[in-house]
């Protein structure tokens, strides 16, 4: 290990952990651990989640393209997505960075952007680790792993247990390919010959790198302020899934209760370019896209029906661009599911129908 290297780097990190202080954490590195104080946050009777997670294998295509950046936001807002669909606050962020030989320039930059998403989702980095480990990985090579705290107030908390049929279902939108999904992504750029630094095919004023390399949106802020508002029925959101690796019908069926059914319409929302292209060029599948990919829907609200305009107007004026996709059904079995129909006819031939 070069430890030379290693505090170095702390060194570099101190300042942008203190831009990230909230009430509760002052942000301060050093110590064997760090305290956060929920009282000075504001909670009475908190309930604690915990969430961990990492880049995946989007992190070869930020090493092949150079950019770092865009990755450590990645990192925080996989963990941070997945507090705020419980109702939670993301409260304190760690990471982890691990490679075989400490390169200061590239782990700096990294954690730079950990840093800002930190600040995007209003949580406090308060620490991390950095390890060197030769051999254990090639070289140039890094992965990253994260670990975020938020709190809900007890009775606050979303479980989607009031989810019942005739509820609507809200399409938020995603910022591009997030961070599920990159093993098949390289392997369709590998097939079409198109290098990272080359003009994207589907939008020649980026790079391809670029394109495929921005940040997971962050909608911890919109989504906090939308279930705080006033002026619409405390309540109004029953369900938040955050679609990452399984796509939406893996994903929403996580938080709805038994003997309910998704139906959700793909005529509702525009594919994106990007998905558009990744289909047409690696043929596939329209079942696989919606397993592989967010598919331009990075986050799901569940609503009862004389709530759901307000509640779409809420997140609208937080920023957010949201769609109405579908309504919960009754199930004929007893577990939950998501079936998305007419994407044949949403999205075109290519890539299998369905």
């Amino acid at each position: 290990m070069d430890i030379e290297a290693g505090d170095a780097l702390v060194e570099k990190i101190k300042p942008l952990a203190r831009a990230t202080r909230r009430p509760g954490a002052d942000a301060l590195l050093g110590g064997f651990g760090a305290f956060f104080d929920a009282k000075a946050a504001g909670y009475r009777d908190a309930l604690l989640v915990a969430s961990t997670d990492g880049v995946g294998t989007k992190l070869l295509v930020a090493i092949a393209a150079n950019r770092h950046d865009a990755v450590g936001i990645d990192l925080v807002a996989m963990s941070v997505n997945d507090l705020v669909v419980q109702g939670a606050e993301p409260l304190f962020f760690l990471d982890y960075f691990a490679s075989g030989r400490l390169e200061l320039g590239v782990a700096e930059r990294v954690i730079v952007g950990i840093a800002r998403g930190c600040r995007i989702a209003g949580c406090a980095l308060v620490g991390g680790e950095t390890a060197e480990m030769p051999g254990m990985y090639a070289p140039g090579h890094y992965d990253l792993a994260g670990f975020a705290v938020g709190a809900v107030e007890r009775k606050r908390a979303l479980t989607g247990a009031s989810v019942k049929p005739g509820d609507a279902v809200l399409g938020i939108a995603s910022s591009g390919v997030h961070s599920n999904g990159f093993s098949l992504v390289r392997r369709i750029v590998a097939d079409a010959g198109v290098g990272y630094g080359d003009p994207a095919p589907f939008a020649p004023s980026t790079t391809l790198g670029e394109a495929l390399l921005e940040p997971t949106r962050i909608y911890v802020k919109p989504l906090l302020k939308a279930l705080r508002a006033k002026g619409w029925r405390a309540g109004g959101i029953k369900a938040l899934a955050h679609v990452t690796g399984g796509g939406i019908v893996e994903n929403l069926p996580r938080v709805l209760p038994s003997g309910t059914t998704a139906a959700i319409d793909a005529r509702a929302w525009k594919l994106p370019s990007v998905f558009q292209w990744l289909r047409r060029q690696g043929g596939v599948a329209d079942a696989e896209m919606l397993r592989t990919f967010n598919c331009g829907i990075g986050m799901i609200a569940v609503a009862a029906e004389k709530d759901a305009e307000a509640v779409m107007k809420a997140l609208g004026r937080a920023g957010e661009t949201v769609r109405r996709i579908g309504a919960i059904e009754k199930s004929r079995g007893k577990e939950p599911a998501a079936v998305v129909s007419h994407t044949a006819e949403a999205w075109g031939v290519a890539g299998g129908g369905g």
